[in-house]
């Protein structure tokens, strides 16, 4: 099977084909550059989705990838990220090893067929040369003997006239001898002319064009061999991958494995824990008992004693007076508003309360504050250095986590110690490297940073030990009063406290100045555990439902009886007992007061 015996005569149809193979070959190049491209989109796409998703540094979606949940699909992300190298490898394989080869290899047999086509026309025009040779020959020939035929027809035609003279009669056979040799010549050129085209025509057919159609063969042969080895190689550009991204993919499952939703609720509770007990039963109240209106030995307010005030802690559990409040001092004043309307779903206040001087009152304690803590000017309101203002749990772990880093700054500063040391041994032994006494500041500097952590360890170190001392052994005081420590400082900034004269609650500042004036409840239970409650001086309804919701104050319902203990100071609260364990403020337009005049006068 070859094109220069098949087709020896299909030179057009031939040039037409092979051009068509050009542009196949052309178009499959630009099919594959374009998966590239697309490749190469795909790639970028999956990493700007695994950008997107990963957690921010610093930020509280670190935090969260601490559950296996999470970190399964932080590994997700980082896969699809790997998984995306791998269709950029895909890109740059095909475009080494198939777009670029392809199209070298199309200019190359650009230049081959045009050669092959060249040679080929180049032997046509040969060949119709000859044939326009042959067919001159020809026509002369037959020319010249059509002339020679004349010739002798006339040469005969004057020889039978009688009235031709003789000369005439020479001159017309020396004129037909002239034509018939001529005739002859004209014979044998073209004789000679007819074998060399034949000849030529012979070499054309069966040679020339042979040859040149077999080259063309060929050439198109190689053509489609390396389409089918480009896509071979495209082929094989993915299945290389395949093994990467089935690694990426059996991560992916490794790491959904890896989830264990035990442990995720194991690090739910050391994140939430507070570390307080649960509250206790709470007590009956019997309301079948008659109301007591005037102060004896067996009332319930004066079951520990007379005269002593009570710190109250949010109306709930068992209160004392203000620690810092004095004796005869006015109760504390109202939010920024005392009637009704100010209180959350309460009604109109059927009494005009004094607003003026709570306000002034509010505005001096929470702008002019007379001492301040030296830790909160030092932090600017930051939170308390050893987080106190967290869970006792909570705290315990934000300290040990403190001691954690300190300890490997330790470790590492000792690190550099020994091997400044080493280098100080190495330039005492040989003193061309260099002089010992330049590393003695370094020395003194890292000795010096050494202790200064040291000392900062030891102090979180003490308040790690004094919070896990703390945490096993809870009185059902501390634990009644947790809602009132997620907010409050420790004892340490007592003395920076004892200038504000008002309760919790009764007004609003920032949690560094809360810090400042708080002070935990069982400081002072010592000093206050024999002091008696106030009695009681009378009694009072609830007009209107109240939420007791700031410390100091206790939630009432309409209609309920409650024991008057303090009388309305002029600032729009009384001070009121529902039993020896629950006391607190309320608005004075909330309640109709009866006041027992014997007591009052006493």
């Amino acid at each position: 099977m070859s094109w220069g015996t098949e087709l020896w005569d299909q030179f057009d149809n031939l040039e037409k084909h092979t051009q068509w193979g050009i542009d196949i070959l052309e178009k499959y190049i630009k099919f594959v550059k374009e998966r590239t491209e697309i490749e190469l989109s795909y790639a970028k796409q999956l990493r700007n989705l695994s950008k997107k998703y990963q957690p921010k540094k610093n930020s509280k979606e670190e935090e969260e990838y601490r559950y296996t949940a999470c970190k399964a699909f932080l590994s997700t992300l980082n896969e699809m990220n790997d998984y995306a190298g791998q269709h950029e490898v895909i890109s740059e394989n095909m475009t080494s090893q198939i777009t670029v080869e392809l199209t070298r290899y199309v200019q190359d047999l650009k230049q081959e067929r045009k050669s092959h086509f060249h040679e080929g026309r180049k032997a046509q025009q040969h060949i119709e040369t000859c044939w326009k040779q042959l067919e001159s020959s020809k026509r002369r020939f037959e020319r010249d003997c059509k002339e020679a035929d004349r010739a002798q027809q006339y040469f005969e035609k004057m020889d039978a006239d009688i009235n031709v003279t003789k000369a005439d009669v020479e001159k017309a056979r020396q004129q037909a001898q002239t034509r018939h040799q001529m005739a002859e010549d004209s014979k044998a050129d073209y004789s000679l002319i007819l074998q060399k085209f034949n000849q030529e025509q012979r070499e054309y057919y069966y040679t020339h064009i042979p040859t040149i159609f077999h080259k063309i063969q060929e050439m198109e042969e190689r053509r489609i061999v390396r389409v089918g080895e480009s896509m071979k190689t495209y082929a094989e550009v993915d299945r290389q991958v395949i093994p990467i991204i089935g690694k990426c993919l059996d991560e992916i499952v490794k790491a959904a494995k890896s989830i264990d939703q035990k442990n995720d609720s194991q690090l739910v509770i050391e994140a939430y824990k507070s570390g307080f007990e649960p509250p206790g039963d709470i007590e009956f109240e019997d309301y079948t008992q008659p109301m007591k209106r005037t102060v004896s030995d067996n009332s319930l307010s004066n079951s520990r004693g007379e005269g002593k005030p009570e710190l109250k802690f949010g109306g709930k559990s068992k209160g004392k007076l203000w620690p810092f409040i004095k004796k005869n001092k006015p109760p504390p004043p109202p939010p920024a508003s005392a009637s009704p309307s100010a209180v959350p779903n309460g009604p109109q206040s059927p009494k005009q309360q004094k607003e003026p001087l709570s306000h002034r009152f509010n505005e001096f304690m929470t702008s002019k504050p007379k001492i301040h803590c030296f830790r909160s000017l030092k932090r600017g309101g930051a939170a308390p250095e050893d987080f106190s203002n967290l869970p006792p749990e909570q705290r315990r772990k934000k300290l040990q986590q403190k001691v954690d880093e300190l300890n490997k700054d330790i470790q590492k500063e000792m690190d550099q110690r020994d091997a400044i040391t080493k280098m100080k041994d190495v330039y005492l032994k040989n003193p061309q490297m260099g002089d010992p006494a330049s590393l003695d500041h370094k020395l003194t500097e890292v000795s010096q940073n050494i202790e200064k952590l040291r000392l900062e360890a030891q102090k979180f170190e003490a308040w790690l030990a004094e919070v896990e001392g703390r945490l096993p052994a809870r009185s059902d005081q501390a634990r009644r009063q947790s809602g009132m420590y997620d907010t409050q400082s420790p004892a340490t900034v007592n003395n920076c406290a004892q200038d504000r004269e008002s309760p919790d609650g009764s007004y609003t500042e920032e949690q560094s100045q809360e810090s400042e004036v708080k002070v935990l409840a069982t400081d002072f239970d010592d000093e206050f555990d024999d002091e008696e409650p106030l009695p009681a001086i009378g009694t009072c309804k609830a007009l209107y439902t109240f939420e007791g919701q700031n410390e100091g104050t206790i939630s009432v319902v309409e209609g309920e009886t409650l024991y008057v203990i303090e009388e309305d100071k002029g600032d729009g609260w009384t001070r009121i007992r529902r039993s020896e364990d629950e006391e607190g403020y309320v608005p004075t337009s909330y309640v109709e007061v009866y006041l027992d005049k014997n007591a009052k006068d006493s």
